[in-house]
């Protein structure tokens, strides 16, 4: 039984309350979230229907939804439901996964650079991978999804024991984790340079962030795997708002600071872990979409919800311009998600001045 209603508003902005009595689950909203939530769900829509229309050939939305229905010739069926489609849905799935990463990880830490691509963790999914398919030899798509998998999650456990002093604080984690990231691209252009030519040019292709090629095939197993890990990451979203207070308060609430930073990092980069896996290192979709969505929304933390809407619609805007142009998805995030970086290291300089 879900039951909905309004409650006394923070800031002077209208609060409602989303009760589920079995299970025993509450989520806030507040008026400007939901419009936000609403307009960026109708954006992926938008941006989604002419993503299935554009390409080499130009298809009529009228054909593609005529495909989607199962109603449409073979040719296009074949354009849109096994080409076209898959991609779109990648880019929806891993935007909104890099989106609630960053939230976890920013609200963990704090700091509005608290990304696992800035962290490292990012870099230790891709150093797993580049071992199974530089030095195991192996391209099974389940093999380097265990490798970025493992990768991800050994990196983690060791940022966090460098940063771990009787307790992590979140720049400490920080610093800590761009050291670590520092040294495993040196390791991974390592082992780039020690590969055959061929093994590196398509380790090198995949390393640049990609959803050329992509099938229901790889998809499937992505998202019942992300459909596990999102209600866990939901599920600390009450600890961390209290963590966000400070640790002594959070204790003095009750809260397992340790425990809860532990399940944050696990959450986190599995997360981080399984886009990297599906479709390589996709950089700065996790540092950017937390932080426009706060913006956007005109809340003091960071929801999990709206970043990954944000996420998703980033990614999916970006695919978009990467497949005009026949250049790697990644490589567009890479040149936006570097000027907002640079932004946001100028807009922390002057505040600090």
């Amino acid at each position: 039984m879900k039951l909905a209603e309004r409650v006394p508003s923070r800031n002077g902005r209208p609060q409602y309350l989303l009760r589920s009595l079995n299970p025993p689950v509450s989520l806030r909203f507040d008026r400007r979230t939901i419009v936000v939530g609403v307009i960026v769900v109708a954006l992926i829509v938008l941006v989604g229907a002419y993503t299935l229309t554009a390409g080499a050939s130009h298809t009529p939305l009228s054909d593609v939804v005529s495909a989607l229905l199962g109603q449409g010739d073979r040719r296009t069926e074949m354009v849109v439901v096994k080409w076209r489609l898959p991609r779109l849905l990648f880019a929806i799935f891993c935007g909104a996964a890099l989106g609630m990463s960053g939230a976890l990880f920013q609200s963990l830490t704090r700091n509005p650079l608290g990304s696992p691509d800035i962290i490292g963790f990012a870099a230790g999914s891709y150093t797993g991978a580049l071992l199974v398919m530089l030095v195991a030899g192996s391209t099974g798509y389940y093999l380097v999804a265990a490798g970025s998998l493992i990768g991800g999650i050994v990196t983690a456990a060791l940022v966090y024991l460098l940063a771990y002093r009787r307790g992590v604080e979140g720049f400490r984690l920080i610093i800590m984790g761009i050291g670590v990231s520092a040294v495993l691209g040196s390791v991974n252009s390592y082992l780039m340079l020690r590969a055959k030519l061929q093994d590196a040019m398509s380790a090198a292709a995949w390393g640049s962030g990609s959803l050329n090629g992509l099938s229901f095939d790889q998809f499937w197993p992505m998202l019942t795997i992300l459909v596990l890990l999102v209600p866990m990451a939901l599920a600390l979203g009450p600890g961390m708002r209290q963590l966000e207070m400070g640790d002594d308060a959070a204790k003095a609430l009750g809260l397992r600071t340790e425990r809860l930073r532990l399940g944050v990092v696990v959450i986190g980069v599995a997360l981080t872990a399984l886009v990297t896996a599906a479709a390589g290192p996709i950089s700065f979709i996790a540092l950017a979409a937390p932080q426009i969505a706060r913006r956007l929304t005109g809340v003091s933390g960071i929801g999990m919800i709206p970043a990954a809407l944000t996420g998703a619609l980033l990614l999916t805007c970006a695919d978009v311009v990467a497949n005009s142009i026949q250049l790697p998805v990644g490589i567009i995030t890479v040149s936006i998600g570097g000027t907002y970086l640079l932004w946001l290291l100028v807009r922390e300089y002057r505040r600090r001045k």
